[in-house]
């Protein structure tokens, strides 16, 4: 991933973090992406790999 898009990412991320919202759209794809602590609100790694995963690989079933 260029770059660019990646620090679009971590903005929309970042906002959506300090808005206290469940996720953002990505700005490349259109798609809804959970934030880090949406996913931790979970209690467990759901297996999808999540790009914001708190769990990291090792948790994943």
């Amino acid at each position: 991933m260029d770059p660019e898009a990646s620090a679009a990412i971590e903005a929309a991320h970042e906002a959506a973090l300090a808005a206290a919202e469940p996720g953002y759209l990505d700005p490349t794809t259109g798609f809804f992406v959970f934030t880090a602590a949406t996913l931790l609100s979970n209690g467990v790694c759901c297996g999808s790999g999540c790009r914001h995963c708190p769990y990291g690989p090792e948790a994943r079933p």
